[in-house]
This record gives C-alpha cells, sequence and structure tokens, in this order.
C-alpha cells in the first residue's frame, strides 16, 4: 500500500484525528493518585544514614577539620527525626581524584550494595570525589538499586534523588576536578623549586632520623642493621638469605615490623641515601586522577647531590652493589664484572665482552679501547703498492660473501635478545667454550678458545656425535648496548660473515660488524623504500625481507688489498691469547675485601646477640 504524503490527507481523515484527541469524557475516568515524591527536607520517614568525611592530607593540622566533620554530622543525624546513624566512613590523609587506598568510600559503597544505608550525608561534591567520571558514576549505581539511596551534599544543599540534581552534580564536579588539577600543578611547581634550590623531600629510612632543623642524622642502632646487609650482600648472601638472617636475629624494619622480606632488604640496598647521596624525583605520576606513579626515565628533571648527609656505607661498596644486583638480573651471581682490555699482540685493542653481563655503555667500550690505543700520530691513509709477488692481484676485488650461497661458511646472526654463530663457527674452532671481544673503534668481534673456569667464559657449543653444533647465546644485557655502539636499528636481525685466522696454535675468529647483512621481518617492513639499507635489490622469503648497505649497490666486493680489517702479515707473534687488563670507567672501586666482610659480618652479628642477651 502506498503511503501518503501529509498534504494527501483529506479533510475527513483530518478531523476524525482532532475529534480523537478532544478525549473523553472526565466523569468516565478513575484516577489512581502516584505515591508522591519524597521530599528530603520534610521526610521523617526512618533512615538508616550513613556519614563520608574526608581529608586529603595527614597533615596533624587536619584532624582538627577530619574530627568537627565527624562530631558535626552526628549532631545532624541526632537531630533529625527518624534518622538512624547507619555509620561513619572516614578516609584521613587521602586524595578524592581516585578511589585508590579509599578503603572506607568503598566499603560504604558496598554496604549501600547489601542493604544495609538508605542515605549518605557528606560535606560537599569535592568531599565525595573530585573526578567527574567516579563522582556521576556512582551517583548513578546508587540512585539505580532498589530502593535508591541518594547522597545529600550540604555545602551545594541538594540530594541525588531530585530530579534537577544531575546538572548541578555535572557542573560543580567539574569545578572540583579542575580545583583539583590546579591543585596538582601548584604542589609540582613547588616542588620543582625545592629541587632546584636543593631542598629535598627526605622520607623515613633505615638508619637515619631528622633532627629539629630537619637534616638527616645517622640513627646508630639501626646503621647496624644497614651496615649488616650491604656487608652480607657483598660477601655473596642472596636477599632471602639476609632477610631470614635478619628476621631471626629480631632485627626492625622502619616500620617497626620483625618480619622481614627479600623485596625489603633489595630496597635498601638500592637506596642512594645510605652512602650519603640524594636523587631527587625517581618516580614521577603522569595524571593528577590516577595517582599512578612511573618510575622517572628522563621524563621530568632529576637531582642528585652527593655528599647531602653522613654516609653508613661507602660510596665504592654501594656502587659495587649496583653493579652486583644488575648483573644478577641475568644469572651472574656474585659477579662484579670489570672491562677487560688486550694491551698487546694481534687482538691489542679489543675489550673482552660477555653476553649476559650488564652494567656497561657503548661509551664506556668506546672509552676502554681508546685507553689502549696509541695516541700517536694517526697512521697515514691506505695505498695499495704490492709486493712483487702480489702484482699479479692489484686490480682483483674479492667478493662479498653474501652474494654467493654461504651455508657453510663462517656467520654470526644477532637478534634481539639473542645471537648464534653458524656450524661452520663452532667447527673451525672445535671448543666448548670461547670470549668474545671488540673492537669498538674498527668495529671488529673476535672469538678465541677459552678455559670454561674464565669468568668471561661463553658455552657457544654442544658436542653431539663427534661433531660441535651451535647453541643460541641468550644475550639481553649486552646487545642493546652492541646495537647501540653500532647504531643498529633494535628490530631487525643482523648476519656477517666471519674468517678463520690462524698462525701455529693461534687461531681465533674475525667479524666485521660494519659489513652485515640485514633481516627485516616483513610484517614491519611497510615498503622496501622505507629502508635505507637499499632500494629493494633484496630477496624476499615468507619471513624475512634481506637488504645490504645501499653502497654495495654500485660494486661486487672489495679491492684485495683493502680488505685487511688486521694487519695481520706483519705481526711476528700473535698472542692471540693473551689476558686482558682491567679498565674503570670509574675511578677504581676500593670495595671492602671479602675477608674483612666476613670479619665485619661476625662483628656485627655478635653485637646484637650480646644486647639481645643484655635485655
Amino acid at each position: 500500500m502506498k503511503s501518503l504524503k501529509k498534504q494527501d490527507y483529506p479533510p475527513v481523515q483530518k478531523e476524525k484525528i482532532r475529534s480523537r484527541y478532544q478525549g473523553v469524557d472526565l466523569d468516565t475516568l478513575d484516577i489512581i493518585p502516584a505515591i508522591p515524591a519524597e521530599n528530603f527536607y520534610e521526610d521523617k520517614s526512618e533512615k538508616r544514614v550513613a556519614v563520608y568525611v574526608r581529608v586529603s592530607t595527614d597533615d596533624p593540622r587536619q584532624t582538627s577539620s577530619y574530627e568537627l566533620q565527624k562530631n558535626h554530622y552526628q549532631d545532624v543525624i541526632y537531630r533529625h527525626p527518624g534518622w538512624n546513624l547507619a555509620g561513619i566512613y572516614a578516609d584521613e590523609g587521602i586524595s578524592g581524584t581516585s578511589l585508590l587506598h579509599r578503603d572506607a568510600f568503598v566499603q560504604m559503597i558496598e554496604d549501600c550494595h547489601h542493604g544495609k544505608i538508605d542515605l549518605i550525608i557528606t560535606k560537599s561534591v569535592s568531599r565525595f570525589a573530585r573526578n567527574i567520571l567516579d563522582c556521576i558514576g556512582y551517583v548513578r549505581k546508587l540512585a539505580s538499586l532498589s530502593p535508591p539511596i541518594g547522597i545529600f551534599f550540604e555545602t551545594e544543599n541538594f540530594c541525588t534523588l531530585d530530579s534537577k540534581s544531575e546538572m548541578n552534580l555535572a557542573f560543580i564536579s567539574t569545578l572540583a576536578q579542575e580545583e583539583s588539577h590546579n591543585k596538582s600543578e601548584i604542589m609540582n611547581a613547588s616542588i620543582e623549586m625545592r629541587f632546584r634550590r636543593g631542598i629535598f623531600l627526605t622520607p623515613p629510612l633505615l638508619g637515619y632520623d631528622q633532627n629539629e632543623e630537619g637534616n638527616l642524622v645517622v640513627n646508630q642502632e639501626e646503621a647496624i642493621t644497614v651496615r649488616l646487609i650491604f656487608f652480607m650482600y657483598l660477601y655473596g648472601y642472596t636477599c632471602r638469605e639476609i632477610a631470614d638472617k635478619l628476621t631471626e636475629l629480631g632485627r626492625k624494619t622502619k616500620q617497626d615490623r620483625c618480619v622481614w622480606s627479600s623485596s625489603t632488604v633489595l630496597s635498601q640496598l638500592q637506596n642512594e641515601r645510605h652512602c650519603g647521596d640524594i636523587l631527587a624525583r625517581k618516580t614521577w605520576t603522569p595524571s593528577y586522577l590516577d595517582h599512578k606513579s612511573k618510575k622517572n626515565k628522563k621524563d621530568r628533571n632529576q637531582y642528585l647531590q652527593k655528599n647531602h648527609h653522613p654516609a653508613i656505607i661507602s660510596r665504592d661498596d654501594f656502587i659495587a652493589v649496583q653493579h652486583l644486583i644488575q648483573n644478577a638480573k641475568y644469572g651472574n651471581k656474585d659477579i662484579l664484572p670489570r672491562l677487560q682490555v688486550i694491551t698487546s699482540g694481534i687482538l691489542k685493542g679489543f675489550v673482552i665482552i660477555h653476553p649476559s653481563w650488564s652494567g656497561f655503555l657503548a661509551k664506556d667500550y668506546l672509552s676502554a679501547g681508546e685507553n689502549i690505543c696509541e695516541k700517536s700520530i694517526p697512521p697515514p691513509e691506505k695505498t695499495y703498492e704490492t709486493e712483487p709477488e702480489g702484482l699479479f692481484f692489484k686490480n682483483f676485488e674479492i667478493v662479498r660473501g653474501e652474494f654467493i650461497q654461504s651455508m657453510n661458511r663462517i656467520s654470526v646472526t644477532f637478534s634481539p635478545g639473542f645471537l648464534r654463530f653458524s656450524a661452520a663457527s663452532v667447527r673451525n674452532v672445535p671448543t666448548d667454550f670461547v670470549e668474545l671481544l671488540i673492537h669498538p673503534e674498527k668495529k671488529l668481534l673476535a672469538v678465541r678458545p677459552s678455559d670454561k673456569n674464565k669468568r668471561t667464559a661463553l658455552r657457544w657449543s654442544l658436542p653431539k656425535r663427534e661433531k660441535y653444533y651451535p647453541r643460541i647465546i641468550r644475550g639481553a644485557a649486552f646487545l642493546p648496548t652492541l646495537y647501540n655502539l653500532l647504531d643498529w636499528n633494535p628490530l631487525y636481525s643482523h648476519r656477517i660473515l666471519g674468517s678463520l685466522k690462524q698462525k701455529d696454535k693461534d687461531v681465533f675468529l674475525l667479524f666485521e660488524l660494519s659489513h652485515t647483512e640485514i633481516r627485516i621481518p616483513a610484517a614491519s617492513l611497510k615498503e622496501k623504500t622505507d629502508s635505507p639499507f637499499g632500494k629493494g635489490e633484496g630477496t624476499v622469503d615468507s619471513k624475512y625481507h634481506i637488504l645490504y648497505p645501499e653502497n654495495w649497490s654500485d660494486n661486487f666486493g672489495e679491492k684485495y688489498f683493502a680488505n685487511q680489517p688486521l694487519e695481520t702479515s706483519q705481526v711476528t707473534e700473535w698472542k692471540s691469547n693473551l689476558t686482558g687488563i682491567p679498565f674503570e670507567k670509574e675511578p677504581f672501586l676500593h670495595t671492602t675485601p671479602l675477608e674483612k666482610l666476613n670479619l665485619n659480618i661476625k662483628k656485627l652479628i655478635d653485637k646484637i646477640q650480646q644486647e639481645q642477651n643484655n635485655e
């Protein structure tokens, strides 16, 4: 049936519609009256009324406000006929922008859902919540219960069960949230100004008290516990073992607890204030609404002042502990890594590395290499004048191995998180353990056999059926540093071909890290032209897009006499197995010797036990 347009309705139809809307005879209509809406101000029915009280700081000066609010609303409920106190829910020293730690508020809402409360009264919208979403959300949830529960805001003088209340609530809660935002900005600016003037916040810390001027002074009794923690960790005890020992000895935390945990011990070990320094703004709070703090990774200014207060632990012992903690994450228990540099022989200038060692930056490896390299007149640029017997090869080029099938060639592949050598690599140097060395300036990697008892030894192969097979080497600690040193993209894999260098019994593998085949995950490559490593000349498979440096596109190889990363022909004594000498990126750490640590631990424990016996 075709619908009629408005102008097509006949006059008769219009008249029928008008007649229908004239209504019926009112004498024939019975009206059943509704229950009148509750008038909050005149209602005298029985109600269980809850009081919510909050002050935003635990400053002693706020205590009076806190108590006055509680007493005031107790009187209000007592004077109102039909009202009975259902409970006082109080949060002290808690911000209103988040429900985090507002235990009393959360309990009050739960009691509402369990039917224990009929009405909530509080001082103002800002006391209830400074977050718009929280405020309106909870008002609506409580109003949707059966029977509905209202909230009376005394300062604003309205109840949320009023039909006109939501517009007022939205407006007032917006102002409350903005007020909180302004306070947060003012507080952050104030803290920043304090830090810039060297005025730091000093929360409670084991081993220290604050004097009348607010300065940190050593608490000698607590300092015994601090020294014991550091000495035991330096000696080789784990955080769990230290915690158990402190619990056994009955030592107290700063919170006056006698039961210790490994996390509590670790927090003491990582606090720089124990060595007299202070680092301000280790964490920061991105949002004033949720108050969730995060580690400050150069998001905000940090302020470090050395020798701010008396030290309990020497700075060298503290630094050594941090190195131990950092390396323990990678399974290096009781190892304090130190950079070692080869000072002579064929590998002069190479720095011994270990994939699981942490705590060193790219600049540290560069500094270590520069410290050994001769700082005399730089060598002249390479010339290609040849000896008579080599004249035949003058205009020849060595074909780049990457352009030839190289499945059975010496190679190493660096990937984010791990590295792996080829089967040809481990079979040319048939040993279980090796040392890795890097020349930071020349961008060379050397691999040489090593005794398994060396701290720098690395297991790189798995013998099977009289053959050596490569194993995956985890390098989460070192590889980010290597990628940074070589300016590699941390998302890509890099494959480098190597060569065997041998003279008599001296043998090692050498890899030129600047000559790399880049493997880009196909899923992450939008277009071939997105990569600086060529213009699409690479091959494509299901997983990777393989590309080479752009400067390789115009040539097939390298000049024969230019392809000498190490001058091996002129070296009479290779001595490729020389031990490196320690290099310190900082002044040498004078840590407490092991024998003295053991003696100090015994003295401290004896002193604690003697004090317990005297009590």
